[in-house]
């Protein structure tokens, strides 16, 4: 554990939207359209996060929200701002990081296979949790986590080669057989079409409100065997995450096969479990962990050139020879 190197992300988390046409069973984040706490965020609160977070020595800006509801009261606010569409509006809030030197990774929900090639063009890496290859309670009321549609979004990202992250959530209701499956099927993605730079496993955390609210979370020596579990069946040029925000055991979850933590902010919380801070990185220096700073996409990705057009000069002037930041 002493020489092993684990990299990471200098990140501002930007929550574009907290509506979503789903309704986990698990998620704390999500509002109906007509909630009084529903929001689209400001293209000038956007900026104002974007700014700050490059003036802190931030490269990704990541851009996370659900799928799009189909409520008009929805798209009245996008009117608002003057968009008909939010793919069209997140477009321009990686524009406005692009010009302030930040490398945009969305996270946005299933989305049709034209604006995925639309959002290529100004997003250094893209990401969706495939979640679970089964059919859960917890989806029940989730028409986009349909697993082969979430299957066939995260495919066409490999024919348009985009850098993809994905991952697994631990703990909604899946049997270990699930588990197993899931993690196949994202091997299998791969190996088809080579893009997937990272896989995430992430424990389910129970959040107050919800209908899973109560129920328990998945043990430590769970999420150690799916951990090594995931190493044994995925190809060895896809790395694995561990958020070090929902575990005091990152140590531990380390030592049984991931190597990347993801994006660290200094400047915004984790939105979607605000209740879980993110470690400060003298705090996982402490820890007595390697760490090197990496671009949101990965260098194997770097070196290929497999990156929108709009972010190459930034990639260019950021990375060194290895496709690490310099």
């Amino acid at each position: 554990m002493a020489d092993k190197l684990v990299t990471y992300s200098k990140n501002v988390f930007i929550p574009v939207t907290n509506m979503c046409r789903n309704n986990c069973g698990y998620c704390g984040f999500r509002r109906d359209p007509g909630s009084p706490e529903a929001f689209i965020i400001r293209p000038e609160e956007a900026h104002e996060m974007l700014k700050k977070a490059a003036g802190q020595g931030c490269l990704e800006a990541l851009f996370t929200y659900g799928d799009s509801p189909s409520d008009k009261r929805f798209f009245e606010g996008l009117r608002k701002y003057g968009y008909e569409t939010l793919t069209d509006y997140v477009y321009d809030l990686c524009l406005d990081a692009i010009r302030l030197g930040l490398l945009p990774h969305t996270n946005g929900g299933v989305l049709p296979y034209d604006e995925l090639k639309k959002l290529k063009e100004v997003n250094a890496s893209m990401g969706l949790m495939l979640e679970t290859t089964a059919r859960l309670e917890a989806h029940r009321l989730s028409p986009a986590k349909d697993p082969e549609t979430r299957i066939k979004f995260i495919e066409d990202a490999g024919r348009l080669r985009i850098p993809f992250t994905t991952g697994i959530l631990v703990g909604i209701g899946e049997t270990w057989e699930d588990r197993r499956r899931s993690l196949e099927a994202i091997r299998d993605i791969h190996k088809r079409y080579d893009h997937i730079q990272e896989v995430i496993v992430q424990n389910f955390v129970p959040k107050p409100h919800t209908r899973m609210g109560n129920v328990k979370p998945p043990s430590v020596e769970d999420m150690i065997r799916v951990l090594r579990m995931a190493r044994e069946i995925l190809p060895e040029d896809v790395e694995l995450q561990a958020p070090p925000n929902l575990t005091s055991h990152l140590k531990e979850f380390l030592e049984a096969g991931a190597g990347d933590i993801g994006g660290i902010s200094p400047v915004t919380e984790d939105y979607i479990n605000p209740e879980c801070r993110w470690p400060t990185l003298d705090e996982l220096k402490a820890m007595g962990l390697k760490l090197r700073e990496r671009l949101p996409v990965y260098p194997k990705y770097v070196k290929r050139g497999w990156y929108g057009r709009q972010v190459e000069p930034i990639i260019k002037k950021c990375s060194d020879g290895d496709g690490y930041r310099v």
